[in-house]
């Protein structure tokens, strides 16, 4: 499709803007700035300087200011992970916790994890949250408990058969201490796996770590479950090997007596009991595969399943993934009745519970964690790899300007630079170019990696 056959769709406002755009004299700048962001949806717009000098003589070898740019702003990345806000920025993230969970899985001394833990008991374990009330689903061959076969994309899927007995309030205040069953989890974790080896806390610690990598997801229902890689290290953590009793079955167990420990107590407040919330009884556990040689779950595939998640938040559930002020509004926006019950419960609860914050997350449906996190010896750090990404990018750019490098013995600069917060965002003609950047390196991208599983091996045959 040619740019001109894309625009003839366009609402004339939109149109009368991207024409006022292609006719101005900074539009390659502008468009250069957007494609810099990847097609960032939503830009931060900064304003400042940078000067880069000799440290000994002081002379100015390179200066830079906004006051050049359009409008004396410089569009930088917006950053934010959830695809629903930002596609380009969400694959970015999606990409870094793509590395992280691998780097954990298969070893990679770039980013501080040895080639070795590809050898130490590794597990793929999936909590879930209970049962709140039966709901529409497609168990295996079977039809629904409603009577019906329904599709994949059938939108009644995860709804109440009977919502207005479904435990719209237990629903919501699980999601809202989710992250206080994981906690508690991995206490008991340390705790399980101790005594299955026969030791003391202690002892236990000091000959081996447990190290973890997560995402959280919604299911169709709502409720919030994890998935986790589990991994056995040494004493001194991925560096050195488990030792000889910390076996698979041993993790697999321990994983398994862990979860059906944990309870997290509600108090009663109002008309709401008191409540003891669990993990549901849907606990997966399988074992991960090195190179996909006779496991049904391999390295890529868990590494893979984690970063398309680690974007996607409750809005997959019909919900906005904005704050919510009141219930009115949920009307306006069209929410579907059963993420908009689950966010009135919130708003409902929250005076119950002030101290949970559920009016501020009624809008994640409760939940009030962080959608990816690990342990502090899994693997590299999503800030480092941003660091290296930012470095990268720095130096290419000191080259492209004849600059030393910095880390050479020469380097003898010094670079001040002043940046403050300008504002964010596009007009409706930069939106339209933004997402069509962003396409056409999408395509790139498909393109490539297409050429590379078509590519030949050295026998010949296709990768």
């Amino acid at each position: 499709m040619t740019d001109s056959a894309a625009m003839a769709g366009l609402d004339p406002a939109v149109l009368a803007d991207v024409l006022r755009l292609a006719g101005s004299s900074s539009f390659d700048r502008i468009q250069d700035q957007i494609r810099r962001t990847g097609g960032c949806s939503d830009p931060i717009h900064l304003q400042g300087a940078t000067v880069t000098r000799d440290r000994a003589t002081g002379q100015v070898l390179h200066s830079y200011s906004t006051d050049s740019e359009p409008g004396g702003r410089l569009r930088v990345a917006c950053g934010n992970r959830r695809a629903s806000r930002c596609p380009a920025c969400a694959w970015t993230y999606a990409g870094d916790t793509y590395h992280l969970i691998r780097a954990g899985l298969v070893g990679d001394p770039a980013k501080g994890t040895p080639d070795t833990i590809r050898d130490h008991p590794r597990v793929f374990a999936t909590l879930t949250a209970p049962s709140f009330g039966p709901v529409h689903n497609r168990p295996g061959n079977r039809p629904c408990r409603c009577g019906t076969r329904h599709d994949e994309d059938a939108p009644e899927l995860g709804t109440p058969l009977a919502p207005d007995t479904y435990d719209y309030a237990g629903a919501v205040l699980w999601n809202n201490h989710a992250s206080e069953l994981w906690r508690y989890f991995t206490i008991y974790l340390r705790r399980e796996i101790a005594r299955r080896a026969g030791l003391t806390q202690r002892e236990a610690h000091a000959q081996s770590r447990v190290a973890f990598g997560k995402v959280a997801e919604y299911q169709k229902r709502g409720a919030v479950h994890f998935h986790a890689v589990i991994r056995f290290d040494g004493p001194d953590g991925p560096d050195s090997p488990p030792p000889a009793w910390a076996t698979l079955d041993l993790l697999t167990e321990a994983i398994k007596a862990a979860a059906a420990r944990v309870a997290v107590d509600v108090p009663p407040a109002g008309e709401q009991p008191a409540r003891v919330l669990r993990w549901g009884a849907q606990l997966d556990v399988q074992p991960i595969g090195a190179f996909g040689d006779g496991e049904e779950i391999t390295e890529q595939a868990v590494a893979s399943y984690v970063a398309k998640y680690a974007t996607k938040a409750a809005e997959t559930t019909g919900t906005v993934d904005r704050r919510v002020g009141n219930k009115e509004v949920l009307v306006l926006l069209d929410v579907p009745e059963h993420p908009r019950r689950l966010i009135s419960a919130c708003l409902d609860l929250h005076p119950l519970y002030p101290e949970r914050k559920l009016r501020d997350w009624a809008h994640m449906l409760g939940f009030r964690g962080h959608f990816s996190t690990k342990s502090r010896r899994y693997s590299t750090t999503l800030g480092a790899l941003r660091q290296v990404r930012a470095d990268y990018r720095a130096q290419q750019q000191r080259e492209a300007l004849g600059l030393p490098d910095l880390d050479a013995p020469e380097a003898t600069t010094l670079t001040l630079a002043h940046w403050s917060y300008a504002g964010h965002g596009h007009t409706s003609g930069e939106s339209w170019l933004a997402a069509t950047i962003r396409r056409d390196i999408q395509l790139n991208r498909e393109t490539a990696r297409e050429a590379l599983r078509d590519e030949p091996d050295l026998n010949g045959a296709a990768a």
